[in-house]
């Protein structure tokens, strides 16, 4: 599962311009470092001048990173099945290779099922616990960690697995649905944790 879900919502946070620096590797080519932290809340002076206001802003480097990361692992996963597809003499379009991977029509080569089970494996790449990560990280940079828009995320990652759904034509398979159950727990922490510090600040 990629970010889609949630990345819908950055419009209503804004843009998600990204500040980067030029440097140079060891062969001299020029490498672009976005690496760089953004403050993602920062304390302002309200009109009563003996209290401050939390004010929350996009983590922009990480949003940039995660959505980078995440499109150039899909687009590899993807050129991947269009090869074994073309090797079969297949011709296709995206709603007939998710059909053919729903029926388990595509003959895999040990190689590719090898990567394959590493890369959907309990900590690979595409497995539910780095990518529930990468979602509750996402939905964090996002909204800066604002604890008032946790909601907001819960309801675009969910609507983003029901696009998941209608895009793979039929029931998504098992580790998605185990990857929503367990986002939706870590989302759910993070709201309680929340929850908890608003509380110890008020006392």
């Amino acid at each position: 599962m990629g970010l889609n879900g949630i990345t819908s919502a950055a419009s209503v946070y804004g843009s998600t311009k990204t500040n980067q620096t030029k440097s140079k590797d060891t062969t001299g080519k020029a490498v672009t470092d976005s690496n760089q932290e953004t403050p993602s809340a920062v304390y302002e002076k309200s009109a009563d001048e003996g209290t401050k206001k939390v004010v929350y802003k996009q983590d922009t480097a990480t949003i940039s990173q995660l959505k980078a990361d995440a499109e150039k692992r899909t687009r590899q996963l993807r050129n991947l099945v269009e090869k074994m597809l073309l090797k079969q003499g297949q011709t296709f379009d995206e709603s007939t290779m998710y059909q053919l991977l729903r029926e388990g029509k595509v003959p895999v080569d040990e190689e590719t099922a090898a990567q394959a089970k590493a890369d959907i494996a309990e900590d690979g790449y595409w497995g539910v616990n780095q990518t529930s990560d990468r979602l509750v990280s996402f939905a964090k940079a996002l909204t800066g960690g604002d604890p008032d828009k946790i909601d907001e995320m819960i309801d675009a990652v969910k609507k983003g697995f029901e696009q998941a759904t209608k895009t793979w034509g039929g029931e998504l398979p098992d580790i998605c649905k185990q990857t929503l159950d367990t986002t939706m727990k870590k989302l759910d922490e993070w709201k309680k944790s929340a929850a908890g510090q608003d509380s110890a600040a008020e006392k």
